[in-house]
Order: structure tokens, then C-alpha cells, then sequence
């Protein structure tokens, strides 16, 4: 039979209600809290998380709001996330919102509703949307800054940079860039790094289109690229990239002899590409896991102890970038 609140108080010597503070972070004393939990373990006690809501207030349960599943990047992130959730005895909810921004927000006034709070990954809609929809106490984005919100993002910039200046290194004078969807703030921190590079030497950076962050976009901006004179190719993500990769080698263009491909975010199947990718590494799933912790501070300590623990002011945490090189890049044509 399943084991009760009764049981564990029995063996703990102490009244159902104690054992209810006790194991929701309540006030008793350290001793009665360590005998309580003692038993609860020993009685293999797993707490009803609905009764538990009504005496605390929390659910248990957090959201996780993504652009695209399908894209591996996302997925790593949602790894992240619900590996540190499980560690804390969270459950997650995670929502696909197809690149729509009307399912985005709806998602987020669900999932608001529903749960102690949100992380939002690489949201598309705009800053006054999501701050009108939104709960500031309880939601934090990741890969995006809103000003007032808390985030968890990567230097894009310094990602960026890497990349440009691989290339250069390489002799590659004109760049082509295969821009993603008009609405993506990673995108647009991507276009700011370009415009500061172009206006520091002698590098002209060509900006091909605004496609679809996926494969097939990447294979229509091939002929896009291919119709100019640039020698290289940084793409908006490695999907992009592997869609660019395949365009050229149906058009017979020899990668990196003729021309150079670099992606990013350096998802597990750019080693698997051919030639393997060379590519900018974002620490996605680092990112879901320090996600979920400035969450859980803000809405009630990373114990899960219900206390108040963040604060409005805590810093946004930026992640370092680095450059995986590969095989899809090399000495520019003569």
C-alpha cells in the first residue's frame, strides 16, 4: 500500500500538520525537520504535489516555452532544464510555439497560470508584448534580453567575432551572411557584431536574405550566396548552414576549396556533416540549467523552500562562445 502523511507522521512522532510544514519548507525546528525527512525517506513517502498546493501555494511545476523542438539547439536547452528540474523534484512543461508569435504569447498566460514560473527561450515576440503578458517575478528569458527581466544569454558578439576573424585569417575578404528571421534577437545581435567588424578593416560582409532558421532555408540561400562574390558563408545557425552545405554540393561547388561555410551554435550533428562543420559553440544546455536556477531563486530558493530568494536587480548571466574549426572552412581561392 502507498505510504500516507499519516504514516510518516507515526513514525516521526509528530502531527500531520507538522509533517506538512516540515517538508514544504514551513516553521519547524531543524531537529523536528530532520526526523520528519528522515522518515519520509525510510517510508519511501512521495508528497501529493495537489494537497501540497493548497497549503503552499506552488504547483511543483515550471514552463518552458521554445520556438522549435525540432531544432536540436532548443533541445539541448530543454535537457538542461529538466535534468536541473528533476534534481530539485521539479516538474516541466514545455511548450513548441512554431515560430508563431500569437502561440507564443497565448503559451505564455498559460503557462503563467498554471505554473510557479516560466523560462522563455529565444522568445520572438517584441519587448512591450512580452512585457504586458509576462509575469517579470516569475519568468526568465533565455537568449534574449528584455530590459526589466531577468535572462541567460551568450556573447553573440564575441561568437561573432570568432568567426569573421577565422575567416580572415583564412584570406576571406568578402563574407557572405545568411540572416535568420527578422523578429530573432539573436539575429539581430549577430547583425550589430557584423556592422562594428565592416566598419573596423577591410571586410565586406554581404547580407544574403532573412530565411527560415531550418535545413530548407539554407538550401534556398544557396544560390542566393553562390550569385555573389563572396568566398565565404557564416549562416544564421548550423541548420542553415547544413541546408547551405547541401545546396553547394548539388551545384558542385567544392567546400572549402571554392567556398567557405561557417554555422552556429555547434548542435551534435555538425561533426556529422560533410565536410564536418565549422562552427561557433553556444553552451546550450550550461544555459537551461542556469536558467532554471536564477528561476527558482527568484520564486522561492533553489531548495525549492517557497522563501522568496532572487531579487529584481541580480545580474543578467552571460555565457561565453567559442569557435569549433572543422573541416568546412579554409584558405580563401586565389
Amino acid at each position: 500500500m502507498r505510504t500516507t502523511v499519516h504514516d510518516v507522521a507515526r513514525a516521526a512522532g509528530v502531527s500531520v500538520s507538522t509533517v506538512s510544514r516540515a517538508l514544504t519548507g514551513g516553521r519547524v525546528s531543524p531537529a523536528t525537520r530532520e526526523a520528519v525527512q528522515e522518515a519520509a525517506e525510510r517510508l519511501g513517502y512521495r508528497p501529493n504535489r495537489a494537497a501540497q498546493g493548497l497549503i503552499t501555494g506552488r504547483t511543483g511545476n515550471l514552463g518552458l516555452i521554445v520556438p522549435d523542438l525540432r531544432n536540436p539547439f532548443f533541445a539541448d536547452v530543454a535537457k538542461g532544464v529538466t535534468a536541473r528540474a528533476r534534481s530539485v523534484n521539479c516538474g516541466v512543461f514545455i511548450s513548441d510555439t512554431d515560430e508563431d508569435v500569437a502561440a507564443e504569447l497565448e503559451a505564455i498566460a498559460t503557462l503563467g497560470r498554471n505554473t510557479d514560473g516560466v523560462l522563455l527561450c529565444s522568445p520572438r515576440a517584441g519587448d512591450a508584448e512580452l512585457l504586458e503578458v509576462a509575469d517579470p517575478a516569475s519568468t526568465v528569458l533565455v537568449h534574449r534580453r528584455v530590459p526589466g527581466m531577468l535572462s541567460v544569454v551568450a556573447d553573440i558578439a564575441g561568437g561573432t567575432r570568432q568567426a569573421i576573424g577565422h575567416l580572415r585569417a583564412l584570406g576571406h575578404r568578402c563574407i557572405a551572411f545568411v540572416a535568420g528571421p527578422e523578429d530573432s534577437w539573436a539575429g539581430q545581435q549577430r547583425l550589430s557584431a557584423l556592422a562594428g567588424i565592416t566598419a573596423d578593416d577591410d571586410t565586406e560582409i554581404l547580407r544574403v536574405g532573412s530565411v527560415a532558421p531550418t535545413f530548407q532555408g539554407g538550401v534556398l540561400a544557396g544560390d542566393l550566396v553562390l550569385a555573389g562574390p563572396a568566398t565565404a558563408v557564416l549562416a544564421y545557425n548550423d541548420l542553415v548552414a547544413m541546408g547551405l552545405l547541401h545546396r553547394l554540393a548539388a551545384r558542385g561547388v567544392a567546400v572549402p576549396q571554392r567556398m567557405s561555410v561557417v554555422g552556429y551554435d555547434d548542435i551534435s550533428m555538425a561533426v556529422m556533416s560533410h565536410p564536418p562543420l565549422t562552427t561557433v559553440t553556444v553552451p546550450k544546455g550550461r544555459a537551461g540549467v542556469a536558467a532554471l536556477e536564477l528561476l527558482l531563486r527568484r520564486i522561492g530558493g533553489a531548495d525549492g523552500s517557497g522563501r522568496p530568494g532572487g531579487s529584481a536587480r541580480e545580474p543578467e548571466i552571460t555565457l561565453a562562445t567559442s569557435l569549433a574549426v572543422r573541416d568546412s572552412s579554409g584558405v580563401a581561392p586565389a
